[in-house]
């Protein structure tokens, strides 16, 4: 194990941890190489389907913003600084300057965001979780309905008593992150990852890569958002595969009429966990482990498989992955069945939503922050630096251009060919940090699978 990489990585943790396909996703660097300069430079050129000719009316309310000052809140760490270079790009076309804030290293975006209004200092815009979205919006954002760009992601917006409050900044998906080359260098053979779709072909692998030499292949981080709300979400999620279904489980969770320990997909979840904790590479230390330190198993090739999303792209590529390389997504398999969804497709839904203020900011403001997302969805130069230099997957359909990072291209051509389930659960905000210390005994061995069910009953029977 090559824990000598980890100073290196230590100096940019503060930027780098935190997340729930949130609150920290954690790294800090953009995934491209490109300048500042240079996407300033190619903003002048536009494709085809952004094109558009403004009328001396929207040149004149342009003008008019200009020098106009907005703030935005970042809930995922790891576009931290490709944010500030797209805040640059903006203001040097638009003369709107853009304060990208940053939420807090394991900080939630749901505390920081109401203790932001509590304290009269709410951003303009605020990328949130959609279940934080659901949650305030009725009372804080702006109805959005009415914007053009809201039928250009039609498939991702999120509603609200059939009213569109946020943006869909990015379509982000999660599974069991693979690398293909530590893989086939340990086995000596071919992988082809289409034949990971059950239990048993999962512990197949496993076992064989130990036999051959890696002897802990997999990564378990021991964060709360990615325990409570990426792993154990999964039994939400793959109720039917929609997000209407998760909400009709957690509906029944609620109301008693189920108990989890009843539930056939919480059974296959902790099935496959155990598997993957039994060559879990952090197992003799599962709550020591250091965020910073799992990208670098990853890329190294001490381990083969991390249980994570593609936000982690900029991690592994910190840790030396070359973008090159072939990294790619494993379902997080549940049972035996492989004609399964859950088997055969990667979860992938829009996750993270941007709200305008509408309780603090002045209507110039908002007027700005508009100017904002539609610079995101239909100027070119925003187009390019959202997917390019932030290493988003775009909501927005009208947007072409392609990812660059291995973790997106899985994405996004799963996306294409309908290998995917688009079910994003909807969950209380204090849920991955309540569930995620449960989950954070059950890994280290001081619950057992009844003391964690009790647990996920105890805490959905409150939430009536």
């Amino acid at each position: 194990m090559k824990f000598k990489k980890v100073i290196a990585i230590i100096a940019v943790a503060s930027m780098v941890m935190g997340m729930t396909a949130g609150c920290g996703s954690q790294e800090t660097s953009p995934a491209t190489d490109s300048t500042a300069e240079e996407s300033t430079e190619e903003t002048t050129e536009t494709t085809e389907s952004t094109e558009e000719t403004e009328t001396p009316a929207e040149e004149s309310a342009q003008a008019d913003l200009a020098g106009t000052e907005i703030s935005f809140l970042n809930s995922k760490g790891e576009i931290q600084a490709a944010l500030e270079e797209m805040a640059v790009t903006f203001e040097e076309e638009t003369g709107i300057s853009v304060e990208i804030i940053a939420c807090g290293a394991g900080e939630s975006p749901y505390t920081k965001i109401t203790s932001a209004y509590n304290s009269g200092t709410a951003p303009t815009m605020a990328m949130l979780d959609t279940t934080d979205v659901v949650a305030l919006a009725k009372e804080y954002a702006v109805d959005l309905s009415s914007e053009k760009w809201v039928s250009e992601c039609e498939n991702q917006v999120t509603k609200i008593d059939d009213k569109v409050y946020s943006f869909p900044f990015c379509v982000e998906g999660r599974g069991l992150i693979y690398n293909k080359g530590a893989i086939e260098e340990t086995l000596g053979t071919t992988f082809d990852p289409a034949t990971i779709n059950s239990y048993d072909s999962l512990k197949k692998l496993l076992e064989d890569l130990r036999a051959a030499g890696m002897e802990s292949p997999v990564v378990i981080s021991k964060e709360d958002w990615s325990l409570a709300a990426h792993q154990l979400g999964f039994i939400y999620d793959t109720y039917d595969g929609t997000t209407a279904g998760s909400t009709e489980l957690i509906t029944k969770l609620k109301d008693g009429s189920l108990k989890v320990e009843d539930y056939e997909r919480f059974e296959q979840f902790l099935t496959t966990l155990d598997l993957l904790l039994e060559y879990n590479i952090n197992g003799e230390d599962p709550l020591g482990a250091l965020y910073e330190q799992d990208p670098i198993f990853l890329a190294d090739g001490d381990a083969a498989i991390w249980a994570n999303g593609c936000w982690a792209w900029p991690n592994i590529a910190d840790a030396g992955a070359s973008a090159d390389a072939e990294y790619g997504f494993l379902p997080f398999v549940l049972g035996n069945d492989t004609a399964d969804f859950a088997n055969n497709g990667i979860q992938a839904s829009a996750s993270k939503q941007v709200m305008i203020d509408a309780v603090q900011a002045t209507d110039v403001q908002r007027a700005a922050a508009k100017e904002f997302l539609n610079w995101i969805v239909y100027e070119d130069s925003g187009q390019k630096m959202l997917v390019e230099t932030a290493a988003i997957i775009p909501a927005c359909s009208n947007n072409a251009y392609a990812a660059l990072d291995p973790l997106g291209k899985d994405i996004q051509g799963r996306l294409e060919s309908g290998k995917v389930f688009s079910s994003s659960f909807i969950a209380p905000s204090d849920h991955w940090s309540v569930l995620g210390a449960s989950m954070q005994k059950y890994i280290a061995g001081e619950s057992d699978k009844a003391g964690l069910a009790s647990e996920i009953d105890a805490y959905w029977t409150s939430q009536k």
